[in-house]
């Protein structure tokens, strides 16, 4: 008889988490059905509900501490009580316990920013876009443009009037002067400091969503990039990037991926043949550079780690001119078979994850990329060495989840970004690596990105430092939607920068000298907004199987980007499970064509 079920092909199980067979709404209502609501509750008062209160009774803390402090400042000059002690403590208390003050109500509203109102406004932008695109047949004609800037304008105009309306109900519940004695009652002070966030935030959101809608819409809308620069003359030798993304390493033999389940390829012989391609693609014509930008696994897990060394190890002159990048899938996945679980902010998950990527990067490029920005006199230190001081913290809490030094290591992680190779020459081409996870604890949400301002203030020291150099910027996430169609609205939302507007017009001035390349979409797309080219890669694993050799030219302040070679991987047995183990050496070789203008 034969088998009813080849557990070599897989069952439903394999499909829980996959996006590519349920829908987005199936997949949250599972979510609602599984999750932990204790849980939730805890994560959703650390996330929202604690920033919320400390944002809000900053004002009452800190009115109430300035008419102390007048009090007792009154007191001691007018000579009716008050040692010079009293003084010399109230300025130490503003030293010392005002500021932190003053950060911590800070990152409450920048964590508040982060986690609300930016998301709400790029779902209302992306909702109307998808509405337009699919109903009304307007987003992708001539007119595709002129819709793009007509959504931003309205997204942002209906948040600034909900945050309006918002602000303005929480109002008469508000209370801005506070006193210790009302401090000291515990309801009261709950009810003011949420109406003081609610106002706050009402009024901050109603006039800068306005400032969000109208730079949206000023800025250069993305259109496909129809024209590349002309080869070189005189012999010049382009340099050679290849360009791989999401290779989504499973950790079994017969492994099955989150986002396609058994809809997609099965078990790592795609990454294999990929390797396989590009190494026969450097023997034809050596390449300079390969990049990786993100999803080197599928969940972060040691296991899948340790087969994408372990097919790395095979071809050790490649990996030695690789460079690497995070991506969602390698820190941000909870739980590859359920979309429910979360992490609690203060759970060691997370937090593995992230220092477990972290020292294989460095153990992957640590001598060969640098960490901070360029000091004035010498050079950044490589992340090996910036990591030496705190390789024995790492190491407990790798194998621990603690440890004496945990806190040294809690920053590491954001610390480390941007990593970057410097131009070998004054006018040549330098690498900056970025982190764009958004700070996530939810599998759910573990696609979103996020770029911090930290990040981008030493990408501009860094950029401003090599004035003549040209560069490439790299992340996982896109900056911005592609025009193009979607099926359902999910495929626009959650997955593009929270902030990639703003990120985009930070780099808008240097665009001259620089190409953005990132990946997460899977698809081949060159785009540019106005001045600044975006190329996105495909993944030869979760995608057709290929993957493009970029070719730049580097000099006078300026990066050319030529037409692209595509690689492809060859031909593929895609029937049954045996077919999809078979060695490298099995493989029918990979073509690789001349250039394809437009690409």
């Amino acid at each position: 008889m034969p088998f009813l079920n080849d557990p070599r092909r897989g069952d439903i199980e394999d499909d829980a988490s996959s996006t590519k067979l349920w829908s987005l709404a199936s997949l949250a209502g599972w979510v609602l059905v599984e999750i932990s609501i204790p849980k939730l509750l805890l994560a959703s008062v650390l996330l929202f509900g604690l920033p919320c209160l400390l944002l809000g009774a900053a004002p009452l803390l800190v009115t109430a501490w300035l008419s102390s402090a007048s009090s007792s400042v009154t007191q001691l000059v007018t000579g009716l009580v008050a040692p010079v002690a009293v003084l010399a403590g109230l300025i130490g208390l503003a030293l010392f316990g005002l500021r932190p003050a003053f950060r911590l109500a800070e990152r409450s509203f920048w964590s508040l920013n982060a986690l609300t109102v930016q998301p709400s406004f790029v779902l209302c932008r992306e909702a109307m876009r998808h509405f337009l695109a699919h109903r009304l047949s307007l987003y992708l004609r001539r007119d595709g443009a002129r819709v793009g800037r007509f959504t931003a304008l309205a997204a942002a105009s209906l948040m600034s009037l909900a945050a309006a309306v918002a602000a303005w109900l929480a109002w008469p519940h508000s209370r801005w002067i506070g006193s210790w004695r009302e401090i000291a009652e515990p309801l009261s002070l709950l009810g003011a400091a949420f109406a003081n966030s609610v106002v706050l935030f009402g009024g901050y959101v109603a006039v800068v969503a306005l400032v969000w809608g109208w730079a949206d819409s000023a800025m250069g809308q993305p259109v496909t990039l129809s024209r590349r620069d002309p080869e070189p003359q005189g012999g010049a030798r382009p340099l050679r990037v290849a360009h791989l993304s999401d290779l989504h390493t499973v950790g079994e033999r017969f492994g099955f991926r989150i986002e396609s389940g058994r809809k997609g390829p099965q078990g790592n012989e795609r990454l294999v043949r990929t390797l396989a391609a590009l190494q026969r693609a450097d023997e034809q014509d050596p390449l300079d550079l390969i990049l990786v930008t993100g999803d080197m696994t599928d969940a972060g897990r040691a296991a899948e780690w340790s087969e994408f060394l372990e097919a790395l190890e095979r071809h050790p002159e490649l990996r030695d001119r690789m460079l690497f990048l995070p991506g969602n899938h390698d820190v941000n996945v909870v739980d590859r078979a359920n979309p429910a679980r979360l992490d609690l902010p203060f759970s060691p998950g997370k937090k593995l994850r992230q220092l477990r990527a972290l020292g294989l990067l460095a153990g992957l490029q640590g001598d060969r990329v640098r960490v901070g920005v360029p000091p004035e006199k010498g050079e950044a230190p490589t992340l090996n060495a910036w990591l030496a001081p705190h390789a024995a913290a790492m190491t407990t809490f790798l194998r621990t989840g603690r440890g004496k030094r945990a806190r040294d290591i809690r920053a590491l992680w954001d610390e480390a970004f941007p990593m970057w190779t410097p131009p070998a020459t004054p006018d040549g081409l330098g690498v900056i690596l970025l982190n764009s996870n958004a700070d996530t604890h939810f599998s759910f949400t573990n696609a979103l990105g996020l770029m911090p301002a930290e990040q981008e203030r030493r990408v501009d020291a860094i950029l401003g430092a090599y004035p003549e150099a040209a560069w490439i910027v790299a992340l996982h996430h896109h900056l911005t939607e592609y025009p193009r169609p979607t099926r359902s609205l999910s495929e626009r939302i959650g997955t593009a920068l929270i902030n990639g507007s703003w990120f985009l017009r930070q780099l808008k001035p240097q665009s001259r000298r620089l190409v953005v390349m990132h990946g997460h979409r899977h698809v081949d797309w060159t785009l540019c907004c106005g001045d600044l080219r975006i190329v996105s890669a495909p993944s030869p694993v979760m995608g057709e199987p290929y993957f493009l050799i970029q070719r730049f030219t580097a000099g006078d302040g300026r990066l050319g980007l030529l037409n692209a070679q595509r690689v492809t991987l060859g031909d593929e047995a895609e029937g049954a499970a045996p077919d999809a183990l078979r060695p490298s050496t099995n493989v029918t070789p990979g073509r690789f064509p001349a250039p394809i203008p437009g690409v």
